[in-house]
């Protein structure tokens, strides 16, 4: 399962370079072309509507798996180095959410509380 390990920490790549590329079109250090190309390709890849629609076969995910990783890769490399190392550091932060158990514990037991009062109500009818 390392290929899928790999994939994870790709995946995890692309969507903080999304953020990196979001950052950066508003940062006053980036250079005007890099803050245009930055704007364009985190708006494709943060849009709800893609280019080649995902319901079509194959080529609906090609621009997920292809189109948006060249994007990001050209624009990163407009982004001064120092900017960029400051960009990934502050997209990395907000890229992690804490977690709450007592979050989780208490959405578990609405879903159980309300599955029971249906199961109750259903039961209740006949």
């Amino acid at each position: 399962m390392q290929w899928l390990d790999r994939a994870k920490k790709w995946a995890r790549g692309i969507k903080r370079d999304v953020i990196v590329l979001w950052l950066a079109a508003r940062d006053r250090r980036v250079p005007w072309y890099a803050k245009l190309a930055a704007g364009a390709v985190a708006a494709y890849a943060l849009s709800p509507i893609d280019l080649i629609p995902d319901f079509i076969p194959v080529l609906g995910y090609l621009d997920d798996l292809v189109i948006v990783p060249l994007g990001i890769i050209a624009v990163i490399r407009l982004i001064p180095d120092d900017v960029l190392a400051q960009l990934r550091t502050e997209a990395t932060k907000r890229t992690e959410r804490p977690t709450s158990r007592g979050g989780l514990v208490a959405i578990v037991a609405m879903w159980v509380f309300l599955a029971a009062l249906i199961v109750w109500m259903v039961i209740g009818d006949i």
